[in-house]
């Protein structure tokens, strides 16, 4: 059982990783997607500030 939970919190940890890494690489322009890049500085904001809001809500719902 203790296997299972710590490759569930490494695989989060590596997920919201990623997903900084992701994000923050869009809000510098290190990043593009075609067709939409006016846009890609947002939306990589976006997923910057929900990655942080899901670690939160996460880290608030296993204290309680």
């Amino acid at each position: 059982m203790a296997k299972t939970g710590l490759l569930d919190v490494i695989m989060w940890i590596v997920g919201v990783l990623v997903s900084l890494a992701v994000g923050f690489g869009m809000t510098s322009g290190t990043l593009t997607v075609p067709y939409v890049q006016p846009i890609v500085p947002i939306a990589g904001w976006i997923v910057v500030i929900g990655t942080v809001i899901g670690v939160i809500l996460a880290i608030v719902k296993a204290i309680k």
